[in-house]
């Protein structure tokens, strides 16, 4: 059940070919119009369990409807497949709205009714527990609540990911809210850090203008930030340099 009338989905990424040489001039080494933040990839069956941490950002006021999504997930970076866990950040008929949520495509996300307010400190995993079922966990440590199912799934597990989306809304990829940067932390992959890099890191660009740039990740491969641009801001990376998080910034 959504929290309003609207289908929302996190598709797949979304690449487009025309973009590639922006993403790698900005130091990164894909572009795509609906996700930004990190994806690494891997062989069939490669990835069985994934955790992370992250803030729920801010949503500022918006004269049309805009969404934003947290998560981390496995697969649909280079396949259609995709099982995933997070929260949503919208501006919808003047308010500003939070929650959290978890969905395996084809179908649309569910809601987890519980309390999500911006500055939350969030914590997610999904592991693998039989050849078909997964365990789906995520967290708000600022609230103290937790919400768990076991679902099937059969996915190639050949990607996993890190990112902040703007989720597709009855068919179309929504306007990117207005969000403050995006704080992700002890990322793991399969129980370790991912050290991630650069060049697994992605920009979101729609229309031609860059929306969202990650930052590169801090020394240890296992946190960044997700920073969205405007049209006054400089057009892509907004650091270059390692950087540190601590887990309880806000």
């Amino acid at each position: 059940m959504n929290l309003n009338n609207t289908i929302k989905l996190h598709q797949p990424c979304v690449t487009d070919k025309s973009n590639t040489g922006k993403a790698k001039s900005s130091g990164f080494g894909w572009s795509s119009g609906n996700w930004s933040g990190y994806a690494i990839t891997g062989k069939k069956g490669a990835f069985q369990r994934i955790s992370g941490e992250w803030r729920v950002p801010y949503v500022r006021p918006t004269s049309k409807s805009t969404y934003s999504s947290a998560w981390i997930g496995i697969d649909g970076f280079k396949n259609s497949s995709l099982i995933q866990t997070g929260t949503g950040h919208e501006y919808v008929n003047g308010n500003a709205r939070y929650y959290a949520w978890w969905e395996i495509l084809p179908a649309a996300e569910t809601v987890i009714r519980q309390t999500v307010c911006p500055g939350d400190l969030m914590r997610a995993s999904i592991v693998k527990v039989s050849r078909c079922k997964w365990s789906i966990t995520i967290s708000n440590l600022s609230r103290k609540w937790t919400f768990r199912t076991l679902q099937s799934y059969s996915g190639p597990q050949a990607s996993a990911e890190w990112i902040m989306e703007a989720p597709q809304i009855d068919g179309s990829i929504a306007k990117l809210a207005r969000v403050s940067p995006t704080y992700f932390n002890r990322c793991r992959i399969n129980g370790r850090s991912p050290k991630l890099t650069p060049s697994k890191g992605g920009i979101m660009i729609q229309n031609y203008v860059t929306l969202a740039v990650p930052s590169y990740p801090n020394a240890n491969g296992d946190a960044f930030v997700v920073k969205r641009l405007y049209s006054k801001m400089p057009p892509l990376v907004y650091s270059r340099s390692p950087i540190l998080i601590s887990p309880n910034h806000k």
